[in-house]
């Protein structure tokens, strides 16, 4: 089946705003080339233009609610800060000159505009969010602000022209020195490791603060054309920055969600020298100062203190790297740490924390996301007749099976035991459904494990995340689907719907007021009779639960007894049903004698079967009541002798105690003569599904199916008992094909035990019912 192609993210926007910068930086470059004398203002007439651009950039992916909440916000403050600088672009239109220096005006809005964006990075990891980590940060910002003062103020300012006005030099140096801090700001975001936006996007910002810092020098110190240029080129350049970094963010997020949380490295950028750089500079700088102005013993003193800083700093810049090789060691012991920790040992796969992290993270950044809970059938059976060795093997090959099957986008997962999960980047009902069937599909081919091919279906649970759902509540989700699927028959998918939520929270509740009930002695048994068919006489009887809820009233079996088996109060329930049955026996033996039933027929389900102490608790029971194991019939069901060793353990104990087994339901399941060979059975019990339509002889499956069990039950000398008997023509066939018990409502219905107490009297004072009416209850 070709695989489907899904959509990996929504697009924001398109290259728009980035060709737009682009155009007027062209624009205003070619002006520049061909203007002669035309006006001034038309060189600064495009940076409005751009950085309105740049706003639209940054405001379309602030206003998109399926991006996350960090991403967004710092996004939307940067659109703040470029619509700052378009005031900055409108006041250099107003007042547009070529002359040295910057006027208050724009300086004051290039300013703000730096500061806002350094707003929106300081919502961003730098580092430790701890006091010392800020204080670092606050250091390293005023170690190169105080430098860059230094630098432009001796240096800088030096080579202004004479007559240019104080004011304008000083506010080209403070846009100078704000561009300075803020490459300190932008390096410590782009270098922190797991970072919510593109570290690539953050390095394309940094061409915004070396813009600012190149057109405070420029405008100082540059000739009038040079001068020009850069002030008319400063804001579309930074737009360009802008607009190219938010393309970036873009891509980033069309990408689909990779399988694999990449490893978290800290990378040490260029940005991070800047205090250093700002160290030498400054003591550069008090060289050249201390030449100029002091004497021969005052120059030294200060010429030796400054070569103790620059020791002072070359060892420090050794010590760093070795501490930055150490931390990488570090790092890459910890990246495989978090690797083993979010792997599965056995398969390889993500394990059970990796993928609730992935699925979490995928919601919270409002990403498509589908879980399939995949449940191996009946691995238990298999692990407990082949053992643990092999049981691994066919886990290790479902989990390649899951992984060849996943598309490059999706998570396979073990959560444990024989649970799977495959995280899929779609939210679309078809998109599901069609990656459980192939999943399905890719399990349903044998596995060959060691010498053994074996085949082995799973369940699985299709839940789409919806809007407002957490990690929790889909993988709970999946979950109730899977048991879905298994409860409908196994080996098929079903996708969950919001009903089934309910049933269990129904269910849930069923189960705590059933336990309740046990307690309370709510429940109570009826008696269904086995008559000889050929003679007519009571032969046995088997015990069925009944529950009268003092709310609901009657609560059929088909409701409380699922809820039991799921919750484990089976077993308290299948004790309480043993014991009450086996004592109910001993009082007819006691009343009625020989006239009472020879043996009572109790249900077992697997799951008491699976119980330790179950072969302990029948013998206790047996002796407390003074009846003998050959008193007792335990029926159980054809999945429940297949269940494993030590179901099969228990069954042998019994069957070597004395007590007689059951088949039930005989030929609805996993019927094999294999099956009969290798379990100690007794007594044949064919469904009624099989007893139904055989009197008009229409239907001859069942005829044949009917006959057949008959005729082996004979030949393997055990006994067939008929279910389900409802008609005198059903009676006649299946005494014709050779049956000697049955039971059924045409009979005797289920009756309480003093009426069933009553017609084992009746029957002891008669030969026999041959000749005389049916009884019916």
């Amino acid at each position: 089946m070709p695989e489907r192609v899904v959509p990996a993210r929504p697009r924001f926007g398109g290259v728009g705003p980035l060709l737009v910068a682009v155009a007027v930086v062209v624009a205003v470059t070619f002006w520049l080339f061909v203007r002669g004398g035309g006006p001034l203002v038309v060189c600064y007439v495009g940076a409005p233009v751009a950085m309105a651009a740049a706003a639209r950039a940054c405001q379309r992916i602030g206003s998109k609610v399926v991006v996350a909440r960090p991403v967004r916000s710092f996004w939307r403050q940067l659109s703040h800060a470029s619509i700052v600088l378009v005031l900055a672009g409108c006041s250099s239109v107003a007042l547009a000159n070529n002359d040295t220096g910057i006027s208050v005006l724009p300086a004051a809005a290039d300013v703000l505009g730096i500061f806002w964006g350094m707003a929106a990075l300081a919502r961003l990891p730098l580092g430790e969010k701890t006091l010392l980590g800020w204080a670092r940060i606050l250091l390293d910002s005023a170690t190169v602000a105080v430098a860059g003062t230094l630098v432009f103020w001796y240096v800088v300012l030096s080579f202004a022209p004479p007559a240019t006005d104080h004011t304008t030099r000083i506010a080209a140096g403070v846009v100078g020195v704000a561009g300075l801090i803020s490459l300190v700001v932008i390096g410590k975001a782009a270098g922190a490791p797991g970072g919510p936006v593109d570290s690539l996007a953050l390095r394309l910002l940094t061409v915004a603060p070396i813009t600012a810092v190149v057109t405070a020098v420029m405008l100082l110190t540059a000739a009038p054309g040079p001068r020009l240029a850069m002030s008319s080129l400063s804001l579309p350049l930074v737009s360009v920055a802008f607009c190219a970094a938010a393309y970036r963010q873009r891509i980033v997020l069309g990408r689909p969600l990779a399988a694999a949380p990449a490893p978290l490295k800290h990378r040490r950028s260029t940005w991070d020298m800047l205090p250093l750089l700002a160290v030498t500079a400054t003591a550069g700088l008090v060289i050249v100062v201390s030449a100029r102005q002091m004497s021969g013993r005052e120059r030294a003193v200060i010429i030796g203190a400054v070569l103790i800083v620059v020791c002072v700093v070359a060892r420090q810049l050794l010590g760093l790297r070795e501490n930055k090789r150490l931390v990488r060691d570090i790092r890459t012991q910890q990246g495989e740490l978090e690797r083993l920790a979010m792997t599965d040992p056995l398969t390889g796969l993500a394990n059970r924390t990796r993928f609730g992290t992935a699925l979490a993270e995928r919601l919270i950044a409002h990403r498509p996301a589908t879980v399939l809970l995949i449940d191996i059938d009946d691995f238990k059976m298999i692990n407990d007749s082949m053992g643990p060795a092999l049981g691994d093997q066919l886990l290790y090959q479902v989990a390649q099976r899951l992984r060849q099957n996943s598309a490059v986008h999706d998570l396979p997962a073990r959560l444990g035991g024989d649970e799977f999960a495959v995280l899929l980047d779609a939210d679309d009902i078809e998109t599901a459904e069609d990656a459980a069937a192939r999943t399905l599909q890719s399990l349903a081919e044998p596995f060959r494990v060691g010498e053994h091919p074996l085949l082995a279906h799973a369940s699985v649970g299709v839940a789409i995340a919806g809007q407002g759902d957490s990690a929790d509540e889909v993988l709970r989700n999946a979950d109730i689907a899977m048991y879905e699927a298994k409860a409908g028959g196994k080996a098929a998918w079903v996708r969950f719907e919001p009903r089934m939520r309910q049933d269990v929270v129904n269910h849930a509740r069923l189960g705590s007021e059933l336990h309740n009930a046990i307690i309370r002695n709510e429940l109570y048994l009826l008696y269904q009779p086995v008559f000889d068919i050929v003679t007519g006489r009571l032969h046995g009887a088997e015990a069925l639960v009944r529950w009268n809820h003092p709310v609901r009233g009657f609560v059929p079996p088909g409701d409380f007894i699922p809820v039991a088996e799921r919750s484990g109060l089976i077993v308290p329930l299948g004790s309480w049903v043993l014991r009450e049955a086996c004592e109910q026996l001993a009082r007819w033996r006691a009343e009625h004698g020989d006239g009472a039933i020879k043996a009572i027929n109790v249900n077992v389900a697997v799951r008491q079967l699976r119980e330790p102490g179950f072969v302990d608790e029948v013998a206790a029971v047996l002796s407390e009541t003074g009846l003998l194991p050959q008193n007792l019939i335990v029926e159980i069901t054809e999945s429940s002798v297949a269940d494993g060793r030590q179901v099969r353990e228990t069954l042998n104990a019994l069957h070597e105690m004395g007590v007689r087994l059951a088949l039930d339901d005989f030929g609805t399941g996993q019927s094999s003569l294999s099956l009969l060979r290798a379990f100690p059975v007794d007594v044949l019990k064919l469904d009624k599904s099989f007893v139904d339509g055989i009197a008009d002889g229409d239907d001859r499956g069942r005829l044949a199916v009917a006959a057949a069990v008959g005729q082996l039950a004979e030949y393997l000398q055990l006994s067939a008992v008929a279910e389900g008997i409802e008609s005198e023509a059903q009676l006649d066939r299946l005494r014709e094909m050779g049956y000697r018990l049955g039971q059924g409502f045409y009979m005797a219905k289920p009756l309480p035990a003093d009426e069933a107490g009553k017609l084992m009297a009746e029957f002891a004072g008669s030969a026999s019912l041959r000749g005389q009416a049916p009884l019916r209850g």
